[in-house]
């Protein structure tokens, strides 16, 4: 029986590093198209941002961190992230927390 290919989804988010405190929402109009933000407080030195952006967005997302993994945009701070076995109402769970209603 062949092997299914795991699910998963994309997630573009727009970093903020050096923020006041950690917060996932609001919408970013960037290069992948509309971004959830990410601020965070870990500054932008050796990938803490990318790491403390991608533990703060499954924890808003609802999901095990383990699952989401950096996709693209190590060094930028527009990053894809990528869901694996996303919850089937993973769209609105990102579309509420876009439009700040969660």
């Amino acid at each position: 029986m062949p092997r299914r290919p795991p699910e998963f989804a994309i997630v573009p988010v727009r970093v903020k590093p050096g923020a006041s405190r950690t917060r996932v929402g609001g919408c970013y109009d960037g290069p992948n198209g509309p971004a959830l933000i990410a601020a965070v407080q870990s500054p932008a030195v050796d990938g803490r941002a990318t790491e403390s952006a991608r533990r703060a967005v499954a924890q808003a997302l609802g999901v095990p961190a383990s699952t989401v993994q950096l996709r693209t945009g190590a060094a930028a701070r527009d990053k894809l992230f990528t869901v694996l076995d996303p919850p089937a109402d993973l769209t609105d769970r990102i579309n509420a927390l876009r439009d700040g209603t969660s």
